[in-house]
């Protein structure tokens, strides 16, 4: 019971904006099926007419019989409309929420959640929340009035029938009910599945290069092979339970079918039973029929949506960074570390200990260090992406400093090791450093960063490169997103591995560029390649 109040509340705050038009498609719903019984009450008049057993007015009702007509292919265009539009909008806010918590989550040093595991989770664990949101859940308000309202009708023409057709019905929902939570485990295990199979096809194309240049590309595709073959056998289990449950919910529909029609035909045979109620005999069938097997459909939705909601809460609950106004630092700033200390979760030791170090305004240094020594977890520390365990980082200028925060981070000027460009030209790359540069600021980032050949492509600025940089080199790509970096504003420039791309000749020009362009700005330079170290005018060794 508690998970599915928790499901319910849930759905509720995702429909949020969208409530008055789910509610509106509720309305038309109940309105179509008012007006479906009423067309049912109004061919029942006019066949006992016909037949002689009414007296009242043909026209009348062949007239009200018209305008029921028209009302319900009228009702149904507008509950299309509004339903498709209302299904776009809110997949779209749930996506873009989603987008926006993942985005700005607090990174914990080692993720949880598998990048493709995650955009599998935006995609089709939204599609299935907002395919509940905006048809199931009105089609259950729906069909649930119109089974009352059927039945409240059928009992007005003989109740013994609805005791009947009930005592079926409960006994049909029974036999299915064992089921609902295997079928909801499965779900939960196909969801699994899926999700594997999206990370590892995504994570294989994405180092495609490598897989193909070790060989390795058969066993990527046995192992895809396997995860297939257990999604399938999850699903057919799934599918097994399903059709029986569903076997049971149509066997108790087709018996009261069948209960009907003998009952109407017996009538008739004994006089009991005129042709008009025979008739509307025949129509409550089927308005008793349709919302049985729709129930019988969204049973499954309903268990699919519980396991979505559980995945999704999982994105909704990632701790976000701290959130308020930039604090930004004018002048020569430099940064301050006192007996830092950072060990990752689950790891014994820690990766840095008692660390302490004042990177004064300035000045530049080099971080060198065999690998596993913590030069990027310093990196993260100083952008405040994680936290220290024990000690404190200040960022500071003449007159006062602060503790380093997500608040702090518009200080710095971080330019990541590798290829980091994003599909799309190389302007809506150096844009994304600062979106008011201009076409001078961009170049004199490009010439400090030794990327003056941008400026000789046939399309310059303009020139498009495919994503992670595709139809670039890795050193041309590399000086680019170091011209990005340099377009931001802030007193602090962290650069990580910026030259290991380069050449000895465009490594030393790069260095030289840099300390005149950006002189007064204090720079950290974390690298492997001595060259940067004879630069530098300090030096730490992890």
């Amino acid at each position: 019971m508690r998970h599915i109040i928790h499901c319910i509340k849930w759905l509720w705050q995702a429909a949020k904006g969208g409530r008055g038009r789910l509610l509106l498609v509720i309305i038309l719903g109940l309105t179509r099926t008012a007006v479906s019984l009423l067309f049912i009450w109004c061919t029942k008049i006019l066949v006992d007419i016909a037949t002689g057993h009414s007296g009242q007015d043909i026209y009348m009702f062949s007239g009200l019989l018209a305008c029921c007509l028209v009302m319900q292919i009228a009702i149904s265009a507008a509950s299309v409309r509004i339903n498709a539009t209302t299904a776009v909008r809110m997949r779209n806010r749930i996506r873009h929420v989603l987008f926006l918590k993942v985005m700005e989550s607090r990174w914990k040093g080692r993720e949880s959640i598998h990048s493709g595991d995650i955009l599998d989770r935006i995609e089709k664990d939204v599609s299935t929340v907002t395919e509940v949101l905006c048809r199931a859940v009105p089609a259950l308000a729906v069909t649930s009035f119109q089974l009352c309202a059927a039945m409240i009708l059928l009992g007005r023409l003989d109740y013994r029938l609805v005791i009947c057709i009930f005592v079926l019905m409960a006994a049909a929902m029974l036999l299915s009910r064992r089921f609902v939570i295997r079928v909801r485990n499965l779900n939960r295990q196909i969801r699994e599945d899926d999700s594997e199979v999206h990370s590892h096809i995504q994570e294989n194309i994405q180092h495609k290069t490598v897989i193909a240049a070790l060989e390795r590309v058969p066993e990527m595709s046995d192992t895809l092979s396997s995860m297939q073959e257990n999604l399938e056998g999850h699903v057919s289990q799934r599918a097994n339970y399903s059709v029986f449950s569903r076997v049971m919910m149509q066997a108790g529909v087709s018996s009261g079918y069948a209960i009907m029609l003998l009952w109407g035909v017996f009538g008739i045979m004994h006089g009991t039973v005129t042709f008009g109620t025979m008739t509307a005999f025949m129509q409550l069938v089927a308005q008793i029929q349709r919302p049985m097997a729709e129930l019988g459909r969204l049973v499954p939705a309903f268990i699919q949506v519980s396991t979505a909601i559980e995945r999704l809460s999982d994105l909704y609950d990632m701790q976000e960074e701290e959130k308020g106004r930039p604090v930004k630092m004018p002048g020569r700033i430099g940064i301050r570390m006192q007996d830092v200390t950072f060990a990752y979760p689950g790891d014994v030791r820690p990766v840095l200990e008692r660390l302490s170090h004042d990177f004064k305004p300035g000045s530049i240094t080099a971080v060198m260090g065999a690998t596993g020594t913590g030069k990027s977890t310093l990196i993260r520390l100083l952008l405040a992406l994680i936290k220290p365990d024990k000690g404190l980082i200040t960022i500071y200028d003449r007159k006062n400093g602060i503790p380093v925060s997500p608040l702090t981070r518009c200080n710095i000027i971080y330019v990541p090791q590798g290829n980091t460009l994003i599909s799309g030209t190389v302007r809506a790359n150096l844009l994304l450093g600062n979106p008011d540069a201009s076409d001078e600021d961009m170049q004199k980032a490009l010439h400090t960063a030794v990327a003056d050949f941008v400026l000789d492509l046939p399309d310059g600025l303009d020139t498009v490169c495919g994503e992670s940089g595709a139809g670039l080199s890795e050193g041309q790509a590399q000086r680019i997103a170091i011209a990005r970096g340099l377009l931001r504003p802030g007193g602090i420039i962290l650069l990580d591995e910026p030259t290991s791309a380069l050449d000895k000749e465009t490594e030393k020009e790069l260095l030289s560029r840099l300390s005149k362009s950006e002189s007064g700005k204090t720079i950290i330079i974390v690298s492997h390649s001595e060259i940067v170290a004879d630069f530098c005018g300090n030096r730490i060794v992890l």
